[in-house]
């Protein structure tokens, strides 16, 4: 059963959907603004230095705990559909991660739709992974973390990294990957009464915006469903299984492995999307974010 603590993140969903019903013009300032509050719901890691800082061209936010491996980096993607969330919703949220691996982060205020459509964020996210090579850091002591669209980010980066003919990163670790307006999973139907915030109509809408007018729903670099993942680094997904996106994971992780990669998932019983949102404050997300660090600490040789 899931914990007191874990309704704090459902109280907050539903205060957003209620928003949006009650204004379904809702202009994208507003929306945004709404975002802004995601991370009330996380509780202050400790310990941990924020550092803004430009990583080539693209404004990021240097997640720092005290003593940590200075070698060894998370490059993270925030959530928000494309569309909200920044460096700043989710600097809690990294912190917790960064500090129970023991190495820095790196935070990237990727372009938002819709004046910055697909393929912006993707190519954000590279460039902010060139400029950590730039800095020297080795790809094997790199991993990738994400969230919702940061999720899908953390695989469809790696599709581009790859592409661009790049060093491969040691790993990634999605947490409900979002394939956009790509509505086919079937848990958008069979968990319709348990998701309180994700709908097939928002992820069309939203997904819609982050594509832009022209834009390819299928683009393995827009649809983590869609990737070839032969050659991918090892995989970590978490997902709630409450989640109307839970087939988005397990999809994906079915893909991955089909295609020889290394894949571990994790379905937490009764969970909203992107619980670990929630860290340090319901027991869940600590979980979460404990099973995160014990993952990907051997593979970054921690």
């Amino acid at each position: 059963m899931a914990s007191p603590e874990s309704m704090e993140l459902t109280t907050l969903y539903k205060t957003w959907a209620a928003a949006q019903t009650a204004n379904p013009n809702m202009s994208m300032p507003e929306m945004r603004r709404m975002f802004d509050h995601w991370g009330d719901v996380t509780a202050e890691p400790g310990g941990v230095d924020y550092i803004e800082v430009d990583a080539g061209s693209i404004a990021a936010m240097w997640v720092v705990p005290k003593g940590c491996n200075a070698k060894k980096v998370l490059l993270c993607a925030h959530g928000g559909g494309y569309v909200a969330g920044s460096m700043y919703t989710h600097r809690k949220l990294f912190g917790h991660i960064a500090k129970a691996v023991g190495c820095k982060a790196l935070s990237v205020n990727y372009g938002l739709a819709p004046e910055s459509p697909h393929p912006a964020p993707v190519n954000d996210m590279v460039n902010a992974y060139r400029w950590l090579l730039e800095q020297g850091f080795k790809s094997n002591d790199i991993a990738l973390v994400g969230d919702s669209a940061g999720g899908a980010l953390s695989l469809t980066t790696v599709a581009a990294i790859r592409a661009q003919k790049l060093p491969i990163p040691a790993a990634t670790m999605p947490m409900s990957p979002w394939a956009g307006a790509d509505t086919s999973g079937a848990s958008y139907d069979t968990n319709s009464k348990t998701d309180v915030l994700v709908t097939r109509g928002m992820s069309e809408i939203i997904g819609q915006l982050f594509l832009g007018p022209n834009g390819d729903p299928k683009d393995p670099l827009a649809n983590p469903l869609c990737i070839d993942y032969k050659g991918f680094p090892p995989i970590y997904i978490q997902v709630g299984g409450y989640e109307a996106v839970m087939d988005d994971s397990t999809r994906a992780a079915e893909s991955a492995k089909r295609a020889g990669v290394n894949v571990k998932i994790d379905i937490f019983p009764e969970m909203q999307h992107c619980f670990e949102l929630m860290a340090g404050t319901a027991p869940e997300a600590d979980d979460a974010v404990q099973r995160m660090a014990s993952w990907v600490k051997p593979i970054l040789g921690l």
